[in-house]
């Protein structure tokens, strides 16, 4: 029975395609060490001072009716380990300095020429903090997107002048004692740029610098309500909500990057207010 109703009696329905995702985690060593296995921290696993990364491929298509598979995951790690992995560790080696990003339509092209359904994902975590991706490779100009986290420490206080102050600590409660409250916010922007430009322009020190100028010497140490016009309400700012929080540092960062020329872009930016609460702009 499914919902009251026998499997017999369900009515047929076209199966739409399914997005399968798999993560392989696996280490770059310095002494070529492809022999280390560990099933939860990588094949290769780490040896001496080695490169730990991550990458994740995502497939499209409808799943087979008997086994319930697109594809088995087993051939998606693979792909990885004897088609990508060797890109990767040629780089490290013989070009440490390439930026990351610039490797993925090579890896792209391996990937979606090897794998039996249509790729819809290269994502490839240099850190925990780090990661660039591309989920298109169609266009006549691909773009691949860089991903990085930052933190700054500030205050706020939840308070509208719209509501009383009785109305203000019930609706917001402990957020809105007056003597405001900290957190340890933490952003991700995504930038995106067009794989041509990837050799003329650091991508990932320029927006290190250009995120850190535009919004967390802005933010960092600050009581938001009084030391951050953007949610002073008293000069036309904003309540700061991690909601608001999002859109502001969007709106001030998208076109600082721009400025910065060689096609880069924001497309969005996640801010967390605590491990537990987020909010992304746009949605």
């Amino acid at each position: 029975m499914i919902h009251g109703l026998r499997v017999d009696q369900m009515m047929p329905t076209e199966p739409k395609p399914t997005r399968l995702h798999r993560t392989a985690r696996f280490s770059i060593n310095p002494d070529g060490s492809t022999q280390g296995h560990n099933n939860f921290a990588g094949t290769p696993s780490g040896s001496g001072l080695s490169r730990y990364y991550e990458i994740t491929l995502g497939v499209m298509g409808i799943p087979d009716h008997e086994t319930g598979y697109l594809i088995g995951i087993q051939e998606i790690d693979r792909v990885v380990r004897e088609f990508l992995i060797p890109v990767i560790a040629n780089a490290c080696n013989d070009a440490p300095e390439t930026e990351p990003a610039a490797l993925l339509p090579e890896l792209w092209d391996i990937a979606s020429q090897t794998l039996p359904h249509p790729l819809t994902l290269i994502r490839w975590h240099l850190s925990p903090y780090y990661g660039v991706e591309m989920t298109d490779r169609t266009q006549s100009s691909a773009r691949v997107q860089i991903r990085q986290s930052f933190e700054f420490a500030a205050a706020h206080r939840l308070h509208t002048p719209t509501l009383s102050d009785q109305e203000n600590l019930e609706f917001f409660g402990k957020c809105n004692n007056p003597s405001g409250h900290g957190h340890n916010y933490r952003i991700e922007p995504t930038i995106t740029i067009p794989t041509d430009q990837l050799g003329a322009i650091n991508a990932q020190i320029v927006m290190q610098e250009c995120v850190n100028r535009t919004l967390i010497d802005q933010l960092d140490h600050k009581f938001l309500n009084a030391d951050c016009a953007w949610f002073d309400q008293t000069q036309g700012g904003v309540i700061p909500s991690v909601e608001h929080i999002a859109r502001v540092c969007f709106e001030q960062l998208a076109p600082a990057i721009e400025l910065l020329g060689h096609g880069m872009r924001l497309e969005q930016l996640q801010a967390w207010e605590t491990e537990k609460t987020s909010a992304i702009y746009p949605g």
